[in-house]
């Protein structure tokens, strides 16, 4: 016979909700070195982040009292390990090659790996995507994006 009380804290939702509150948290460190303004949105994306979690904590939570069975993450996690070595490339792709480049390749990519399949849309997404990006960053905040390594700025 299982103890109830120690799958509860097992569920993959209440594991996930975990993991992601303490990645955040973990990530917010850093923001405080930034200066204010480029500390704006990855500390309210993070925290937004740590608030979600907590909701998906204490739902789950709810649900184990209640008895409900855990839910299954994903029915397919081969495509979510897709996306999740794509964002990892996308990531270390910034670095080198730069944001604009990085994310006109990543966007319809992913978008593909989770059953998107049509090129016109894949195109036009990722033309709004990166259009939104340089309006609201680069014209209206006047940030800057990474150039990347390989373009030696």
């Amino acid at each position: 016979m299982s103890n109830p009380d120690r799958s509860r804290l097992l569920r993959p939702e209440t594991l996930t909700a975990i993991g992601i509150f303490v990645a955040a948290a973990v990530f917010i460190v850093p923001t405080f070195d930034l200066p204010p303004m480029a500390a704006l949105l990855p500390a309210a994306m993070l925290v937004s982040l740590m608030i979600l979690a907590a909701f998906l904590l204490v739902n789950d939570q709810r649900k184990a009292a209640a008895g409900e069975p855990a839910e299954t993450m994903t029915r397919s996690p081969k495509r979510v390990a897709l996306a999740f070595g794509l964002v990892v490339l996308y990531a270390l792709s910034v670095d080198f090659i730069g944001f604009y480049v990085s994310t006109a390749i990543s966007v319809p990519l992913v978008a593909y790996v989770f059953g998107f399949r049509n090129p016109v849309g894949l195109a036009t997404a990722t033309v709004i995507v990166l259009a939104a990006i340089y309006l609201i960053f680069s014209i209206a905040m006047s940030q800057e994006f990474p150039a990347g390594r390989l373009w030696g700025n």
